[in-house]
Formats: C-alpha cells, structure tokens, sequence
C-alpha cells in the first residue's frame, strides 16, 4: 500500500466510499486519528494541542492552505490551544481515500510544525 502522505486527493466519483474495513487498512497510517460517526456519518477526527491560541490558529490557517492545495476541505475548530480537525466527503456521506490522504498529509504539518 502506497504511502498516504505521498498520494494527492482526486475528485470522488459515486459509489467509490470506503467500507468499514477499507477505513481500517487506511487507518494504521494515521493511527492518532479517531474514526467517529455523527449523523450516521463515518468520520475521521483528531484533535491537535498547542501552547496558545496564536500557534492553533497559525496551523488552522496552515491546514487551511492545505485544503484549497488538495481541494479536500475539513470542519476545523480553534479553540484556545487546540484545534480539531474534522474530514469525511459530503458528497458520498462517508469516507473516502482522499479523507485519510488529506488526514496524513495534516499530520505532517503538524509533526512540522511541531520542530518550529
């Protein structure tokens, strides 16, 4: 299996979301992401700690960056300290590969960030 955080979303086409063991084969890669579900929907979620609120919006405004580069948008939420960062596809009500890329792909923004 390729490398998650070496791959680029591409647009989903119907019928192309993850079953639940799919996600799992996916989900070692980025092992600090919890697999939630809200609404019926599955989700990947993760909540990110800093030593501030500068330093959270800082990497929100990063992932951010992100999303427009990958054209995967996530719910993002910066609190003082943290932010949580929410991906699944709208349009398949579920996951898909580019949700678990996009998840890898953040995390290395972090583990950056981090060294800063």
């Amino acid at each position: 299996m390729d490398k998650l955080i070496d791959q680029s979303c591409k647009r989903p086409q119907k019928g192309e979301g993850l079953s639940p063991s799919e996600a799992l084969s996916y989900h070692i890669q980025i092992p600090d992401w919890q697999l939630v579900e809200r609404d019926g929907i599955p989700r990947l979620e993760r909540v990110f700690r800093f030593k501030n609120f500068a330093q959270a919006l800082a990497f929100t405004n990063q992932v951010g960056a992100l999303a427009e580069a990958e054209d995967h948008h996530p719910a993002l939420l910066t609190e003082w300290g943290r932010v949580t960062i929410t991906f699944w596809t709208h349009f398949l009500k579920g996951l898909h590969l580019n949700d678990f890329i996009a998840a890898a792909k953040t995390d290395g923004l972090f583990e950056k960030a981090e060294k800063e």
